[in-house]
């Protein structure tokens, strides 16, 4: 398989005032193209830490990150930007949808920054709304949809510049079980179709539907194991 993440001795110190909070105490870890990989932890166990630094939204203190070949691990703020925009597709909790934008002009918006033409972005985010199961509420507002709808449009504008990984933060965290069951089929199917899946999660029944199960505790990992009992969505 080929590696896309390659993690070498990660530290993340964190200083408040005097005090150092070391989140993560050298994690080192692989992860290949198209795996599906959960992330669990309680509270304080470096998690969050974890998927910032994945997701390029923040530095290591010290140790090496490579994505996709690249080291990312010292790049400035504007590099790392660039990196996010184009590599990692990211679906957060609280969906993170501009309020006063339709469901289209919300999943257009990475494409403005890639620098695609208007014409061009119009039919790529209609095809994805289409492809998430909303193309007949394209020209709806956050708040005139339910919150599984709110999280399809969050997927949809993920996947839109066609990233190389899904980074998914606690994406059921916000909904009931039956549309917490179809947010994780549609995960499953962006799986199928060749992205790499990294789901945050707290929940044992979400961290099940991952091929491996990452656990991590007080900044180190604690086990990483083969998930022989995968939950699969049927249709």
């Amino acid at each position: 398989m080929e590696q896309i993440i390659g993690l070498t001795d990660i530290v993340k110190n964190y200083y408040v005032g005097t005090v150092v909070v070391r989140a993560l105490r050298g994690i080192s870890l692989n992860i290949d193209r198209n795996e599906y990989v959960a992330i669990m932890g309680p509270s304080g166990s470096g998690k969050s830490t974890m998927m910032n630094i994945l997701g390029c939204l923040d530095t290591p203190t010290s140790g090496i990150y490579l994505l996709n070949g690249n080291d990312v691990s010292k790049l400035d703020d504007d590099r790392l930007a660039e990196i996010r925009n184009r590599e990692i597709g990211f679906v957060f909790q609280t969906f993170n949808l501009l309020p006063r934008y339709t469901a289209l002009e919300n999943v257009m918006l990475p494409l403005i920054y890639a620098g695609m033409s208007k014409q061009d972005r119009v039919v790529r985010a209609t095809e994805i709304l289409e492809s998430v199961g909303l193309g007949d509420r394209m020209d709806h507002r956050p708040n005139e949809l339910s919150g599984g709808q709110r999280q399809r449009v969050a997927i949809a504008r993920a996947m839109v510049n066609k990233p190389s990984i899904i980074l998914a933060d606690e994406p059921t965290g916000n909904l009931d079980s039956k549309t917490s069951l179809d947010i994780m089929r549609l995960l499953d199917e962006i799986h199928k179709l060749g992205n790499t899946v990294i789901v945050v999660t707290h929940e044992e029944t979400i961290a099940l539907h991952a091929e491996r199960i990452i656990r991590l505790m007080d900044g180190v990992i604690e086990s990483d194991i083969k998930n022989e009992t995968r939950t699969v969505v049927n249709v």
